[in-house]
């Protein structure tokens, strides 16, 4: 008997691989770094990597969907708690954060399911989702090329 054909009908279809030696993007000048692995157009997911060095302070902001977090290495202060090497944060759509903060230098991998919102007292400051980290990894790629040329 012969087996169903499998054979994806968008031939397109390909792995994608970010490299170790990818560059980091700095994205507070001498305190963090953002490495893009993915952004999902169709789905409005992304991933990335993030390197704070200690003291860094990222803003209050509220999640507009869930998300995934993995401690590579250091120590996070997140709402009321510390995440260390090794934790995994899954955190729910809606939630809301304080200040998050490097009490080391910390890495950590982070799965986003769509968007997320800063604010202060004054209110919304910045919004990230896929397009952002798409057109910041864009922005930085341009930059590497046009220094190369």
């Amino acid at each position: 008997m012969a087996l169903q054909n499998i054979n994806p009908i968008n031939d397109q279809l390909a792995d994608i691989i970010v490299r170790a030696n990818e560059p980091w993007i700095e994205t507070s000048p001498g305190m963090a770094w953002t490495k893009v692995l993915w952004t999902g157009a169709e789905t409005g997911r992304w991933v990335a990597l993030y390197r704070w060095n200690k003291g860094y302070v990222a803003p209050p902001h509220k999640h507009l969907s869930d998300a995934h977090t993995y401690v590579l290495k250091g120590k996070l202060q997140v709402r009321g708690g510390v995440l260390e090497a090794g934790d995994y944060d899954y955190e729910p759509n809606g939630v809301l954060h304080g200040e998050t903060t490097a009490l080391e230098d910390t890495e950590y991998l982070f799965v986003c399911e769509g968007p997320v919102v800063f604010f202060n007292e004054d209110g919304l400051t910045a919004y990230k989702s896929w397009e952002e980290l798409k057109r910041l990894k864009d922005s930085a790629d341009a930059k590497r090329q046009a220094s190369s040329a």
